[in-house]
């Protein structure tokens, strides 16, 4: 019998041009194997100009990335990094990062593996409820981490490796994901200015202004509009 090998764990970053993954673009992307201890970091030509906002956040220029290749040619050194079999790790994986290598990818004609993925930040709102905020910067003050260069892709990565790491303990990668994939009961509310509250404890007006907003139909948010729909807290 042929023995399966082990995914790889990889923790990655992306620094963007904006929060839009059909119109923004990478400008840096970084990432960390643990195993190899090998990290990886490039930054990334948009062929575009960087907005001043983003560089206000990341610090990173148009003459930062003038002379660096297209995400055409970083893409796929990233995939080779990474490899066929990777679990790529990134805070806020599913509604950031994951979005922005996949556009990439179809946008530049790269064929990505069939990565699994894991959102750490889905992680810390799921299993750290007693936090009041779950953003990476946070979490490194939390668990005792010096001051690192954030919305620096490498810096980040390290960062966010470390304190993972501390956040499952002993737990393994394939654990993890297994915990995430299950359902999870919702009393108390997961975000927004009542974060920490019992679901019995918010305003009943708050979850109907969430409903009309849109909120609840996002996937992220499923569980707490069902704990909602079950004790009758929607019209």
């Amino acid at each position: 019998m042929k023995k399966t090998m082990p995914s790889r764990t990889i923790y990655y970053d992306t620094e963007t041009t904006g929060v839009r993954p059909d119109k923004d673009r990478i400008i840096e992307i970084a990432a960390y194997d643990p195993d190899r201890d090998l990290s990886f970091v490039r930054f990334v030509n948009p062929g575009c100009p960087i907005p001043a906002e983003s560089t206000s956040i990341t610090g990173i220029t148009d003459e930062m990335v003038s002379n660096a290749p297209s995400y055409e040619l970083i893409g796929q050194q990233f995939i080779e990094f990474c490899g066929p079999d990777a679990i790529l790790v990134a805070h806020n994986n599913e509604r950031f990062d994951k979005l922005f290598i996949e556009a990439e990818s179809t946008r530049h004609n790269l064929v990505l593996p069939s990565w699994r993925y894991l959102d750490t930040l889905k992680w810390s709102r799921k299993y750290r409820t007693d936090l009041p905020s779950h953003a990476l910067q946070a979490l490194r003050e939390v668990y005792g981490f010096e001051a690192n260069q954030a919305h620096r892709a490498l810096d980040d990565v390290i960062i966010l490796h470390k304190v993972f790491t501390m956040m499952i303990d002993d737990l393994s990668i394939e654990t993890v994901l297994e915990l995430l994939a299950q359902p999870t009961d919702v009393n108390r509310m997961p975000f927004g200015k009542y974060q920490g509250r019992l679901l019995s404890e918010v305003p009943p007006d708050y979850f109907q202004w969430l409903k009309s907003s849109g909120a609840l139909d996002k996937s992220d948010n499923k569980e707490l509009k069902e704990a909602l729909l079950k004790i009758g807290a929607l019209k």
